[in-house]
């Protein structure tokens, strides 16, 4: 039976940085991904652009070079394909994880990584340690409401062409409702933007917010405020009002862009203890968990607080999951 040093869960950039920081360690390490590479920034709108600038972006060193002062979706994707490469990371696209157990080989204590790939065929990973740096993006926040898993809504925003002179209603009120916003009405969409808040997010970009604020004041982004969607028909939406009234709102599209959570499931079945906002119990120092010899890196360590952690300051993770992994093996030996 081969036992890797590391198996991290996920290949998004933490993942990427854990496993550079494992390679540069000379520590045998495997990448799982049930999608395919940076599978979130692959998932994200095809015109989208970071609001971070590319050195932000960066991981082992490796310069992310590009014309432009925030980089996009398009060049993100090319430059950690090159990461990969030049670091030669040994990933396993289209295989998810399944569960994660701590079994004894020998006198030696391993996990074992149960995954399942895309033709349904399982198999056991064993490692020394494991890492789960799994994001959040695969697991919207439902508003568990009636007509939610019709064809016509989403949870994932995309090409705003699709929408031309197509109704379309967007719930949320942070960067993402507020960019899909303006990108369909710039498109020709009917637009309509409600949120159970007064008022959009403090937190959206200074130079989107004077854009979204006109449009709504002009009209040409209908919005409605401190009002939730209570059910979704085939051809509109029910919409509850501040003062009690429900309104019908035509949609022939509506788009649930009310952020996303890590797959909590999966961590405490790996025996991760959740704690306040669902965080994972975890060293801050050394990114170990409440289990020995379990780690966790970027988005995820937030729990719901997904906007805690960014690729800028979760691509240095991997360097502490590192040296707590050689440190153990010390002590170990």
């Amino acid at each position: 039976m081969s036992v890797r040093d590391l198996v991290v869960v996920g290949a998004g950039p933490a993942g990427l940085g854990v496993a550079i920081a494992a390679v540069e360690a000379r520590l045998d390490c495997q990448l799982l991904e049930k999608g395919v590479l940076v599978n979130s920034i692959f998932h994200f709108p095809p015109q989208m652009v970071f609001f971070t600038t590319p050195d932000l972006l960066e991981i082992g060193r490796l310069p992310f070079v590009t014309p432009y002062e925030k980089p996009t979706r398009h060049e993100a994707l090319r430059y950690y394909r090159r990461v990969v490469d030049t670091y030669g990371l040994h990933i396993a696209f289209g295989e998810e994880v399944l569960g994660v157990e701590a079994e004894l080989f020998g006198d030696e204590p391993v996990f074992v990584v149960e995954t399942r790939d895309a033709r349904g065929v399982r198999r056991g990973r064993h490692a020394r340690a494991v890492v789960f740096a799994i994001g959040y993006y695969d697991h919207p926040n439902r508003l568990d409401i009636p007509g939610e898993e019709l064809p016509h809504v989403s949870h994932y925003y995309g090409d705003p062409h699709v929408h031309y002179r197509r109704r379309v209603l967007v719930v949320g009120w942070k960067n993402s409702a507020a960019i899909a916003a303006l990108e369909l009405h710039r498109a020709g969409a009917l637009v309509t933007l409600v949120h159970r808040r007064e008022t959009l997010s403090d937190r959206i970009k200074y130079w989107i917010r004077p854009e979204i604020d006109n449009r709504i004041k002009e009209g040409s982004v209908t919005a409605h405020f401190s009002a939730r969607v209570v059910e979704i028909r085939p051809t509109t939406a029910m919409v509850e009002t501040s003062d009690g009234t429900v309104i019908e709102v035509p949609a022939d599209a509506v788009l649930l862009l009310t952020g996303y959570h890590p797959d909590f499931d999966m961590l405490v079945r790996a025996g991760i203890t959740l704690g306040e906002r669902r965080a994972p119990a975890f060293n801050p120092d050394t990114m170990e968990t409440n289990v020995p010899g379990v780690y966790v890196a970027g988005g995820l360590v937030g729990g719901l607080d997904t906007g805690a952690i960014f690729i800028e300051n979760g691509r240095f993770h991997g360097e502490k999951i590192v040296r707590s992994f050689l440190e153990r093996a010390a002590r170990v030996v």
